[in-house]
């Protein structure tokens, strides 16, 4: 059975999706554990409630040990696939070659459009209205080295719609972002969707 650990830096939204999809039965997969960088991430408080092992690892200005610790961490926990759910720090160089297309991320908009450093949460919406685009949505893609540049393994596409405000957006986004991941984990647990980096 698939073996998932998850980062995020606050809710998670998408792994609270992939999660309740998991003990729902719709995804042959186990969580193994949450990592967070914050202490106060509400993530940690959810892995609690669903006993799933938990780490809080702060990276900043210890980003080497940060990395190494990692590392340890998924080791030690035996994942498979490492899902970020509103992560906001790179992944070490240590980490990402041990999971060398094993790391999943979801953006808030269809890559390669509206990515790259600083390309989170609302800026990404305001982006799409600030360029008149017609369509967004989400885009799940394997992490690398550089920001949303990795490999994209899904995605889904809505109208931008006469009146759309950045808020209106990002509620249509978080949407389609727990659907399409749930979707996605559900397809690489079944053997249906093959992962490289």
């Amino acid at each position: 059975m698939l073996r998932i650990a998850f980062m995020a830096s606050n809710n998670g939204s998408s792994m609270r999706a992939i999660v309740r999809a998991i003990g729902e039965g719709r995804i042959a997969a186990e969580p193994c554990l949450i990592v967070t960088n914050r202490r106060s991430a509400r993530a940690l408080a959810f892995a609690a409630e669903h006993n799933i092992a938990s780490r809080c690892i702060p990276t900043e200005g210890v980003e080497e040990a940060a990395d190494a610790e990692l590392l340890q961490a998924l080791a030690d926990a035996d994942a498979d696939l490492v899902v970020l759910s509103g992560y906001l720090r790179k992944l070490g160089p240590r980490t990402l070659a041990a999971y060398s297309g094993r790391v999943l991320n979801v953006h808030p908009a269809l890559l390669p459009r509206h990515g790259g450093k600083g390309m989170y949460g609302r800026k990404v919406h305001e982006a799409v209205l600030a360029a008149g685009d017609t369509e967004t949505g989400a885009t799940i893609h394997i992490v690398d080295a550089e920001y949303d540049r990795g490999r994209v393994l899904a995605q889904r596409r809505f109208p931008v719609e006469p009146g759309d405000t950045v808020e209106t957006i990002e509620r249509n986004v978080m949407r389609t972002e727990e659907a399409l991941f749930v979707e996605t984990v559900s397809r690489i647990a079944k053997g249906e969707l093959t992962l490289s980096s």
